[in-house]
C-alpha cells in the first residue's frame, strides 16, 4: 500500500460547510414537497374511504379537514403540489438540456417559489 498522508486530505463537502445555494435548496424542497403531498394523499384517502363506510366515520374527517387546520394543512398541500409540480417541469427542462446554466436554474428555482405561490392563491380563490 503506498504511503499517505491522510492528515492533510481536504475534507469532503458537507452542509454545515457550504453556503446553501438556490439550486440545491430548490432541489431538497422538491423532494420534501412530494414527501407532504404523499402524506396529505393518505388523509384524502382516509376521507374517500370513511365516506363510503359510514357515516359517523366521514363527520370525524370531514369536520377535521374543513375546520382551521385541517384547510390550512389543504392550502400547504396546494403549494407543495404545485411546487412539486413545477420541480418536475425544471427537471423535464434539464433532460432535454436547457437551462443548466447556474444563472438560468436559479432564476428557475426563485421561480418555482414565486410560481407555486400565485399558483396556490389562484386554486384557493377559484376553488
Amino acid at each position: 500500500m503506498a504511503d499517505v498522508n491522510r492528515g492533510n486530505r481536504p475534507l469532503s463537502p458537507h452542509i454545515m460547510i457550504y453556503r446553501p445555494q438556490m439550486t440545491s435548496m430548490s432541489s431538497i424542497m422538491v423532494r420534501f414537497s412530494g414527501l407532504g403531498v404523499f402524506a396529505v394523499a393518505i388523509l384524502v384517502v382516509w376521507w374517500l374511504l370513511a365516506a363510503s363506510t359510514s357515516e359517523s366515520a366521514f363527520a370525524l374527517i370531514d369536520g377535521f379537514l374543513t375546520g382551521w387546520f385541517g384547510k390550512l394543512i389543504l392550502i400547504v398541500a396546494t403549494w407543495a403540489l404545485w411546487y412539486h409540480t413545477l420541480g418536475r417541469l425544471r427537471h423535464v427542462f434539464w433532460d432535454f438540456g436547457y437551462c443548466l446554466d447556474v444563472n438560468t436554474s436559479e432564476k428557475l428555482g426563485m421561480g418555482m417559489f414565486i410560481g407555486a405561490t400565485v399558483l396556490t392563491i389562484l386554486t384557493v380563490l377559484v376553488v
